[in-house]
């Protein structure tokens, strides 16, 4: 008889395993889901930065827009007023905010290009990654469970043949206890009996053979393929941790790149507010804006109290007074002399002579063609279109004005005369080698710019002449400007004061019709009007010549230096003076080239520019 042990302690002895199989698999889940967080970690950390890297690009973007917003623009009024010091500082201040924007755009890229990019792409490797190590512990433990279930079905076929072995055992020996039962049923229960023990052998030694498998499988299992693959996931898993530290300092790093060049763009801003200098911007204010005219002098006291002949005063203000007179309406008679547009009487023949005759006599009349401009040039003040030779500007800002025009058309001839010699060099290249092009093709150009440039030296001729005329008036730029009498004329455009002054009232005086700033409008029949004839004006003062003077133009008179001449019309602002050498010769001389004394016998000497 076959001894086999009972079927519980084989049982008993392969129930662990099952737990182990479980509890292992329980583990992989865990660290399923810790490395499924760490990656979501990992990927929180790229979108951090990436939203920072668009926050640094809209900051630069936003400070540049501010530095652009700011910029002077060119060709305009604006550009001219970054000259001063704190305006070339605020300047300044722009330039180097745009460098400190441009920074800004290099921690973007840079922390895009060194973590976000780079993050972004160990994800994807550590996902694959990931994914092969999980693949592989769950085969293992696939593999492992398989042989679980082999060792199980293994294990309930040697118990079954047991049990049938032993069921057969019995029954063969209540049969052969049994005296009515046949030899044969006898044998044939004994083989039965012998065959069942013999499966029951089989099936012991075939569970034998897979329990010892398992067991071998099992080691390998627990003690070498679950431990590599866990010791895999955790070197992929360090590698995340030491990663994301890494990413971290490399964060940090950007910042700390930058900050030198920011530092020395607050160093440059530094640097220009400290190069404000608030006397060099109010000198420059002086210089911009100083018109060449001395204040005017006192306002004499006028006794009224005793009858006396009533002087000029010195100041011009006395003159923009009306020396206490009402004035008259623009064609009204006043008491001294009437507009030069009117006249007293009349006769028959002078009404029937035509309008443009007596136009003309008044154009060419020498006294009034001073008188004439002035107006002209006060009526274009009105309409907005200034001279175009600044002569309603005061000398000095005449001269900066002339000077910047006579610059400006040297620039537009020496671009002409650039663009003039490289056609030439083209042509020459055309000349030599006909293959590149037709020499004759550039000629009208050429001719263009040759006509430009000519162009260009006439007006700059004419200007340099008015440059000339100022500085003459200007003996030496550096010398405390000598005064002209009366308010500047800008400061009254109309220009029809300017032509009421140059009349005389019967006391010699002078008095002033103003158009209250409205449009000059002369109706026909005031036109129909001749003019006086023209009265000696009375000597009002005398003036030594302090510059020789070439009377070249019409109504001037020439003057040599150190001459003693009379003067019969005091400076009404516009620049000139008129003076009389004897009966028979008068005219108007730039008051800049005379000393004037006004009524010897009350003023002092009083110096014009």
């Amino acid at each position: 008889m076959v001894s086999l042990p009972h079927p519980s302690v084989l049982h008993g002895a392969v129930s662990a395993p099952c737990l182990c199989c479980r509890k292992g698999k329980d583990q992989f889940d865990n660290l399923e889901k810790h490395t499924q967080w760490g990656i979501d970690v990992l990927e929180k950390y790229i979108k951090f930065v990436k939203e920072r890297t668009e926050i640094e690009l809209s900051y630069a973007k936003q400070l540049r827009n501010l530095s652009k917003k700011y910029q002077p623009k060119k060709n305009s009024k604006e550009e001219e007023e970054y000259r001063y010091t704190s305006t070339r500082a605020f300047l300044a201040t722009l330039n180097e905010m745009n460098d400190y924007a441009g920074q800004h755009e290099v921690i973007s890229e840079n922390m895009t290009s060194l973590i976000t990019g780079e993050l972004t792409r160990y994800v994807q490797e550590l996902k694959q990654e990931r994914k092969s190590h999980f693949h592989d512990g769950r085969k293992a433990q696939q593999h492992i469970e398989t042989c679980w279930k082999q060792l199980e079905a293994s294990k309930r076929r040697f118990e079954r043949d047991c049990k049938e072995a032993d069921r057969a055992q019995q029954y063969f020996e209540k049969m052969d206890a049994d005296i009515n039962v046949t030899k044969a049923d006898v044998e044939k229960a004994r083989q039965q009996a012998q065959l069942r023990h013999q499966m029951a052998e089989d099936s012991k030694a075939e569970y034998s053979s897979t329990l010892q498998k398992f067991n071998s499988e099992q080691h390998e299992h627990y003690y070498t393929h679950i431990p590599n693959i866990f010791q895999k996931i955790q070197e992929m898993e360090e590698r995340r941790i030491v990663r994301i530290g890494e990413s971290m300092k490399t964060f940090a790093e950007v910042d700390r790149q930058v900050i030198p060049i920011i530092g020395k763009c607050l160093d440059e801003i530094t640097k220009a507010a400290e190069s404000v200098d608030h006397k060099n911007d109010s000198q420059m204010v002086i210089e911009a804006f100083k018109s060449g005219f001395e204040p005017p002098g006192d306002v004499d006291f006028e006794d009224f109290t005793q009858p006396m002949k009533r002087t000029v005063s010195e100041s011009s203000l006395s003159n923009s007074r009306g020396d206490g007179k009402s004035e008259p309406k623009f064609g009204s008679k006043s008491k001294g002399k009437l507009w030069p547009f009117i006249k007293k009487n009349k006769s028959p023949k002078q009404q029937k002579e035509p309008l443009s005759h007596r136009f003309n006599e008044f154009m060419t009349s020498k006294p009034k063609i001073h008188c004439f401009r002035s107006l002209k040039r006060g009526l274009s003040l009105k309409l907005g279109a200034g001279p175009e030779d600044f002569s309603n500007l005061p000398p000095e800002q005449r001269r900066k004005k002339l000077q910047q025009k006579v610059d400006e058309l040297n620039r537009d001839i020496q671009k002409e005369m650039d663009s003039r010699d490289a056609l030439t060099k083209m042509k020459d290249v055309y000349i030599k080698n006909p293959q590149m092009g037709d020499a004759a093709s550039v000629d009208h150009r050429l001719a263009e710019l040759g006509q430009n440039i000519e162009k260009l030296r006439l007006e700059v001729q004419k200007f340099e002449g008015w440059l000339a005329e100022v500085e003459g008036r200007l003996p030496a730029r550096t010398e405390q400007p000598r005064r002209q009498s009366g308010v500047y004329e800008a400061q009254n455009p109309s220009g029809v004061n300017s032509c009421a002054q140059d009349r005389e009232s019967p006391d010699g005086s002078y008095t002033e019709e103003q158009s209250q700033e409205t449009e000059m409008k002369v109706p026909a029949t005031d036109f129909d009007d001749e003019f006086d004839d023209e009265e000696p004006l009375p000597t009002i003062g005398t003036c030594k010549a302090l510059y020789t003077f070439e009377g070249q133009n019409e109504g001037t008179i020439s003057v040599a230096e150190g001459e003693m001449l009379y003067v019969i019309e005091e400076d009404k602002g516009d620049g000139w003076t008129r003076i009389r050498r004897n009966e028979d010769e008068e005219g108007y001389v730039p008051t800049s080239y005379v000393e004037v004394y006004l009524d010897k016998n009350a003023k002092g000497a009083m110096t014009y520019i």
